[in-house]
């Protein structure tokens, strides 16, 4: 069972996924597939960050190439840095999958869309309850954290869109979506738990 959430921002989603993974003993991907595709790819952590889900700035290099040809490769040059880190992560992905995970973001839900035992779920919540999600865990002065809400989902709408031509927070791309505003993040990881246990994929004990 492989578990993919893609969230808003403030919505907890990083949060839940954690809980979800610790509770079943299972490991987490987030951040940590950053050091994980420095590490295979020899390109700077740093500068990965500085790419990480993000699409591609380059137009002209997008519409010569079309968002599905750069599957292809990742070793021949022009390509952004963005591109080579998608794929990078893509192989990743593959990769740890093969065992029980949950992955947060980064079209994890569309790389694995062909298996059965993949959970596809979307978190959101309410601006306000995000709000103050984000003042208090990412410590955003207030002021502002409304228009840095709606950069970073719009910045991820576009990544998403632009390496799987589909639209982010689409309930028809996902098995299940989740109002954490109204549950909070520890009843929405529990929300989780049951769901998988009801799909039979993991033990109904846990």
């Amino acid at each position: 069972m492989v578990l993919t959430i893609a969230r808003q921002l403030g919505s907890g989603g990083r949060e839940i996924g954690k809980k979800v993974a610790d509770k079943l003993g299972i490991p987490f991907y987030d951040k940590k597939l950053i050091t994980m595709a420095a590490k295979e790819s020899g390109i700077d952590p740093e500068i990965i960050k500085t790419v990480d889900e993000k699409a591609s700035n380059s137009l002209l290099y997008a519409l010569s190439v079309g968002a599905s040809n750069i599957y292809d490769s990742y070793h021949e040059p022009p390509m952004p840095m963005n591109d080579k880190l998608f794929l990078i992560q893509h192989d990743i992905i593959k990769k740890v999958s093969v065992d029980p995970c949950v992955i947060v973001g980064r079209c994890s839900d569309y790389i694995l869309r062909d298996r059965s035992d993949c959970v596809k779920v979307f978190i959101y919540a309410d601006m306000n309850y995000r709000k103050k999600y984000a003042a208090e865990v990412y410590r955003i002065a207030d002021e502002k954290t409304e228009a840095v809400i709606n950069r970073i989902d719009k910045s991820r709408a576009n990544y998403y869109q632009f390496y799987t031509d589909n639209v982010w927070g689409d309930i028809k791309n996902y098995d299940l979506c989740i109002d954490s505003g109204k549950l909070g993040v520890d009843g929405t990881a529990r929300v989780l738990i049951s769901y998988l246990k009801a799909r039979g994929l993991v033990d109904p004990v846990q």
